[in-house]
C-alpha cells in the first residue's frame, strides 16, 4: 500500500465521508485535510467543520463557491444548451470539476500528496473527480475508499461509525431519506430507493424543489430575461449576480412545478441507471437561452452548435471538462455568442415554461422579408424557382438513371 503524509478529501460532513475521514487516518496513518464546498445545496456546512475538528483535523476548509460555480460552470455550459442524451440538464456533473479544482488547489497550498473522494466504484463521479485532478495536477495520487474498503452496505457503514466513535447523527439516522441524493445551485437529484425499479412511480413526497404541476398555481407568471453574450444578467429589470439570478429562477420553477425528470441514462462506466432530477431554473434558462439565440445566431451558425453539442454534453457527462477537446469546443461556443443579446418573455404554467416574446437590437428578423403581407420588393420569390431547380438536380439525375427513390 502506498504511502500518504497528507490527504485532502472532498467532506461533505455526512455518514459516507465522515467515515471515510476515519478510514483514512487509520488506514494510511495520514494527517487529513478536509474540504467542503458550498455550491448551493443549502444545508448548514457548519456542521461538517464541528465533526471534522471532532475527529482531528487540524486544517478544515469550507469555501462559498456559489458564484464561481455559477459564473465559470453552469452559465458556460448553458450557452452551448447542453442536454446529455436528449434530456439530461448535466446538475451533477458540471459541480464535478469545480470540486476538482479547488481539491487540486487545497492540496498544493497545504502540501498534501492525495486527494480522496467519496464516489463509489459503480457511478460517473470517480471518474470525474479523478480525470480532473489528473488533468489539473497529474503527480497527484487520487484515493478512492470505495474501491478499497469492504465496508459495502449501510449497516456495515453504521457498524464501523458505531465501532470507532465517528460522530454521526444517529437520531436521525433512521429517518434517512431512501434516496442517493446530490444538491447544488443548479438541481437535485435522486437515485436509489424505489428507482431502482424503472416502472416504479415515485412517491409526490420525494420532490423536494417542486410543486407537482397539477397542483401549480392556476394563473401563469410572466418573466422577461435579458442577455449579454449569451449569458443571462436580468430578470424583470433586476440586475442579479449569477448565483442570485439562477436562486429566483429556481424558487419561480419550483412553484409552477417546472423542472422534473425522471430519466434512465447510460452511465460512463458502462451500465443503465434510473435517476429523477429536478431542475427548475435551468429548465426555464435553457428554454430562454434558445428563444433569444433564434432571434440573434446565423442559420448555420446555429445548426453547427446543435450538432455539435451532444459531444460537449457527453464531454461533461464523462468528466472531460479538463480536456483540450471541451476547452477548443468552449471557445467556439463562446464566440458564437457575441451577438445573444436582449430580452426573452416567458410565460410560467403548470409545469410548463412557453416563450411568448423576444427582443433584440441584434435580431436578424427581418419583417420586410418575413412578412406575409406585401413585401415591396424585398424578397423577390421568382428566385425560388432557380434555388429548387438547382437543389434538386441530383434528384433529378437519380431519377432519370432510374434509382428507385422511393
Amino acid at each position: 500500500m502506498a504511502s500518504f503524509k497528507k490527504v485532502v478529501l472532498a467532506y461533505s460532513g455526512g455518514l459516507d465521508t465522515s467515515i471515510i475521514l476515519k478510514w483514512l487516518q487509520a488506514q494510511y496513518a495520514c494527517e487529513v485535510v478536509t474540504f467542503t464546498a458550498d455550491i448551493g445545496q443549502g444545508e448548514e456546512l457548519e456542521p461538517a467543520r464541528a465533526k471534522a475538528q471532532a475527529m482531528g483535523v487540524q486544517q478544515i476548509y469550507i469555501d462559498d463557491l456559489r458564484e464561481e460555480f455559477v459564473r465559470d460552470f453552469v452559465f458556460p455550459m448553458f450557452r452551448a444548451n447542453a442536454l446529455y442524451e436528449g434530456e439530461y440538464l448535466l446538475g451533477t456533473s458540471i459541480a464535478r470539476p469545480l470540486i476538482a479544482r479547488r481539491l487540486v488547489e487545497i492540496a498544493q497550498l497545504t502540501g498534501a500528496d492525495a486527494v480522496a473522494h467519496g464516489a463509489t466504484g459503480k457511478g460517473n463521479d470517480q471518474v470525474r473527480f479523478e480525470l480532473g485532478a489528473y488533468a489539473l495536477k497529474p503527480d497527484l495520487h487520487v484515493i478512492a475508499p470505495w474501491r478499497e474498503w469492504t465496508l459495502n452496505s449501510r449497516e456495515a457503514l453504521m457498524d464501523y461509525a458505531a465501532e470507532h466513535q465517528i460522530p454521526v447523527d444517529f437520531s436521525k439516522a433512521g429517518k434517512k431519506s431512501p434516496y442517493s441524493m446530490d444538491a447544488n445551485l443548479l438541481h437535485i437529484s435522486y437515485e436509489g430507493g424505489g428507482l431502482e425499479d424503472p416502472w416504479w412511480e415515485p412517491e409526490e413526497s420525494m420532490w423536494r424543489w417542486t410543486c407537482a404541476p397539477e397542483k401549480a398555481p392556476d394563473r401563469p407568471e410572466y418573466l422577461e430575461i435579458q442577455f449579454v453574450a449569451g449569458d443571462p444578467v436580468a430578470i424583470n429589470d433586476q440586475a442579479l449576480s449569477p448565483a442570485a439570478l439562477l436562486s429566483l429562477l429556481n424558487q419561480k420553477g419550483g412553484e409552477h412545478g417546472i423542472g422534473r425528470l425522471d430519466l434512465v441514462e447510460n452511465r460512463y462506466v458502462g451500465m443503465k441507471s434510473r435517476g429523477a432530477y429536478e431542475t427548475p431554473g435551468g429548465t426555464i434558462l435553457l428554454k430562454a437561452h434558445r428563444a433569444i439565440e433564434s432571434l440573434t445566431l446565423d442559420r448555420e451558425v446555429t445548426h453547427l452548435k446543435d450538432e455539435l453539442m451532444p459531444r460537449y454534453a457527453e464531454l461533461i457527462y464523462n468528466g472531460y471538462w479538463w480536456s483540450p477537446e471541451r476547452k477548443m469546443l468552449q471557445s467556439m461556443i463562446d464566440a458564437s455568442q457575441a451577438p445573444v443579446n436582449g430580452v426573452v418573455r416567458l410565460k410560467l404554467y403548470k409545469g410548463q415554461v412557453l416563450v411568448v416574446g423576444r427582443k433584440s437590437q441584434d435580431s436578424l428578423f427581418d419583417a420586410r422579408i418575413a412578412t406575409f403581407e406585401d413585401d415591396r420588393g424585398a424578397y423577390n420569390q421568382k428566385d425560388a424557382e432557380g434555388f429548387i431547380r438547382l437543389n434538386g438536380l441530383r434528384l433529378r439525375i437519380a431519377a432519370s438513371k432510374g434509382r428507385d427513390m422511393r
